[in-house]
């Protein structure tokens, strides 16, 4: 789908979890600059499949799949039933907090649910007037973030007698989230994949140190293919995945590749330092896999940004991506990991003041990831930065199934 500039979009999408941490759909922030959520889908059949097809296609475990995605729906949109013609499997309709439950809503709701769409309320804070409407809902959206135990506790009762899904969203730390699954909660939304579950006292394991020797010295730029090859064999499966990927369908080499150092030869040491550090990254077989999935994305996007706007060593802000959240993978604190893994100043900066060139890169990603459209700069090339997202979105896919086959 084109962006002109005078109607541009901003588009990203968030994870929903269920008991598992296992992704089970994606809701869909969305910005336009004529404040028209539906001019996204306000097109043709085939623009809203291409579009929904790109933010919620995964491989998982190496299985390509598609996942639902959540859709705010304004007032307009749902009494004037101006809805996205795609498969009523892929989308789940939201109705905003502030909508007024009347009779012309009541109707337009009704006619949704008999027409097989799936209904969420968003934000929501129980009253008795909601009844009638919930009737039609299959999943309710509770905000935990502003609410204590107790009351979270009235949301559940006041629900129970209706048959609904509950979904907490804005989880923040492990903590709430294993409250929310206390109280009877299926699904989950939040920040808390990206703050580490620290542990008092825990040490890095003897395997992270390893990955982070690596790590290290893929940063050096003196660094030798020797070397390299030295470092990575000590670990048989990232050997392992490394020949594998190189010798896949993606790189179409005439004969097979069968050293780490022929491959880092053939690939160049750019790209054995993506490849490596991707497949280091996602060996953390205790995390869920949409944490090394969503810094991937933020890694790559951090890139294609900085290789647009034709910045110097690309690479490093890639490496400032990856290395925002590593700290929630081996869960220590960040400071930690940053004292740890020794980066250039340029990386540790950016990573832990938002500081320098490669700070400001990375403070735009994070912030458009996370949909805040209003903490990114006024002058911001959107149409820069949401094709970035998308293409990211593609190649963490196709890299995340390039492990696997």
């Amino acid at each position: 789908m084109e962006h002109t500039d005078n109607s541009q979009v901003l588009m990203a999408r968030q994870p929903i979890f269920d008991r598992n941490q296992k992704v089970v759909a994606y809701e869909l922030l969305y910005r336009t600059e004529d404040a028209q959520g539906h001019a996204l889908f306000a097109n043709t059949e085939a623009t809203s499949e291409v579009l929904l097809n790109a933010y919620t296609s995964i491989s998982d475990s190496g299985e390509m799949r598609r996942v639902p995605a959540f859709i705010n729906l304004t007032r307009d949109i749902l009494v004037e039933q101006k809805l996205p013609e795609v498969s009523k499997k892929q989308i789940v309709l939201e109705i905003l907090e502030d909508i007024e439950p009347d009779d012309e809503l009541l109707d337009a709701v009704r006619k949704l649910h008999n027409d097989g769409y799936r209904i969420a309320m968003d934000d929501f804070v129980y009253e008795p007037k909601f009844d009638a409407l919930l009737e039609y809902c299959h999943i309710v959206k509770v905000d935990v973030f502003e609410l204590d135990s107790e009351q979270i506790k009235e949301q559940v009762k006041a629900l129970r007698k209706h048959k609904v899904t509950l979904l907490a969203e804005k989880i923040e730390t492990h903590e709430k989230l294993e409250e929310c699954i206390e109280l009877g909660f299926k699904l989950f939304q939040g920040h808390f994949l990206s703050k580490p579950k620290v542990i008092k006292g825990k040490k890095i394991q003897g395997s992270q140190v390893a990955l982070m020797q690596l790590i290290q010295e893929l940063q050096n730029p003196k660094a030798t293919p020797e070397k390299l090859e030295e470092l990575i064999i000590r670990d048989p499966a990232l050997t392992y995945k490394l020949l594998r990927i190189v010798n896949s369908a993606g790189y179409q080499l005439v004969r097979q590749v069968e050293s780490v150092a022929e491959a880092i030869v053939l690939l160049g040491l750019e790209q054995v330092k993506k490849w490596a550090t991707l497949i280091a990254m996602s060996s953390n077989q205790d995390k869920p896999e949409e944490l090394s999935r969503s810094l991937l994305i933020r890694g790559r996007m951090c890139e294609q940004v900085a290789q647009n706007e034709k910045r110097p060593s690309p690479g490093s802000y890639f490496m400032a991506g990856m290395m925002s959240g590593l700290h929630a993978l081996l869960d220590i604190e960040r400071d930690t990991m940053l004292e740890q893994v020794p980066l250039g100043d340029d990386i540790k900066n950016a990573v832990s003041l938002g500081q320098g060139p490669i700070g400001e890169v990375l403070r735009n990603v994070v912030n458009y990831e996370n949909g805040d459209w209003d903490l990114l700069p006024m002058d911001l090339d959107g149409t820069l930065y949401d094709k970035a997202y998308r293409s990211s979105l593609e190649w963490t896919q196709e890299s995340m199934q390039a492990m696997y086959e």
